[in-house]
């Protein structure tokens, strides 16, 4: 029913535009006829007719009618003898077919034309809700991993949260209820464990901290950060300086490149990745051995190497490391590395750089690599 009223529609529209483009032509081919006593430029006046109405209607019919109906309306109107219809007189036969074949092909070409238009604007729009479909599904694609990364991070803090603060809340307990049954050594350890979960709570707060400075380009699925050139050795003496004011104990072997490098970076989110590996090598290891920091100019990017010798890492958890799901085993006492690695990889990956664990010889090996092209510097400072 619908489809009969549109079709209805349609074929009043088209049938005013033709009997307003045919009067107007009309009234043209007079003015023509009536200042120049001939009829020479009226059928050019009426094939022009036919070429707009072929052109402003649907399909072919209403362009061969008009065409018709023009050549008719010549014979009768501007030919002599005047107001008779008679396609005998000399010559206007072929006039009347030549006259006809022009506005017929006419109106074909113009039709054929106009469909093609309107395929292509239907190409036009079909590809357009194409491309908002694909956006659509990009933008669920987006969310979907975003969802994933919230609950990975939510899961990483609930572990990490939970183990310090149980330490703090038995060790004050301890301290508290038994106080007078202690002596001082044993006070010294309970105080001495609270402010080591303590700095564990502080060491993720400083993680949690530095998410905010990674900046994402609305639905564009790489956050990125922005990048200054900077002097590699001050960052890197800034976060060993950093780590080993949290760990005394530790000793650290660290090679830099001899050529004064500056890298485009964030600092200070920089050197948070290069405090929580050291700190994951020291914590994690299992051994005292001294923990290797080993900086290395490749190519067009910089790699930085954090080596310890210790237990290293189990071969099923290399593939959860970096996802915030990389928490203490179920017989593990210590704290798991959760958080600090999976905010370590949204830092490099924000970096355009990338990050990597492995085992090798006697122990386990952290890398991430920074970029050092120029092109990608400026386009940062063009964000």
């Amino acid at each position: 029913m619908e489809q009969n009223e549109k079709g209805l529609m349609q074929w009043e529209k088209d049938f005013l535009i033709s009997i307003t483009i045919l009067i107007i032509a009309t009234i043209i081919a007079h003015i023509f006829f009536y200042q120049t006593a001939h009829n020479i430029n009226v059928p050019m006046i009426y094939t022009l007719a036919t070429f707009f109405i072929s052109r402003y209607t649907k399909g072919y019919g209403w362009g061969i009618v008009s065409s018709l109906l023009s050549v008719i309306f010549i014979n009768w109107r501007f030919t002599f003898p005047y107001f008779k219809i008679n396609f005998m007189i000399d010559g206007y036969p072929m006039t009347f077919l030549g006259i006809l074949v022009i506005a017929i092909i006419t109106n074909m070409t113009t039709t054929s034309l106009n469909r093609e238009k309107e395929a292509a604007v239907k190409r036009e729009k079909e590809l357009a809700k194409l491309n908002e479909y694909n956006k659509q599904i990009n933008e669920l694609q987006i969310e979907k991993e975003k969802e994933k990364m919230r609950s990975n991070l939510l899961r990483a803090i609930s572990h990490d949260l939970r183990t310090p603060l149980t330490g703090m809340i038995g060790a004050s307990s301890t301290y508290l209820e038994a106080k007078d049954q202690l002596d001082e050594e044993a006070k010294d350890q309970l105080v001495m464990g609270i402010k080591e979960d303590a700095n564990w709570l502080l060491n993720m707060v400083e993680n949690l901290l530095s998410i905010t400075r990674i900046q994402s380009n609305g639905s564009d699925t790489q956050p990125h950060v922005k990048k200054v050139p900077e002097p590699l050795e001050e960052v890197v003496a800034e976060a060993i300086q950093r780590y080993q004011k949290r760990y005394p104990d530790s000793e650290l072997k660290v090679k830099i490149p001899e050529d004064f490098l500056m890298v485009p970076m964030d600092p200070t989110l920089i050197e948070q990745v290069i405090m929580n590996l050291l700190e994951n090598a020291w914590v994690h290891s299992g051994s005292d051995a001294p923990i290797e920091l080993d900086i290395k100019e490749e190519g067009n990017k910089v790699v930085f190497y954090i080596r310890d010798h210790g237990n290293g890492i189990a071969p099923e958890r290399l593939d959860q490391l970096f996802d915030g799901c990389a928490g203490a085993l179920d017989h593990e006492s210590r704290k798991g590395m959760g958080i600090g690695l999976s905010i370590c990889k949204s830092i490099v990956m924000a970096h355009q750089g990338d990050v990597y664990a492995r085992n090798y010889e006697d122990g386990a090996e952290f890398s991430f690599s920074l970029p050092m092209d120029e092109k990608e510097l400026t386009e940062e400072k063009e964000l």
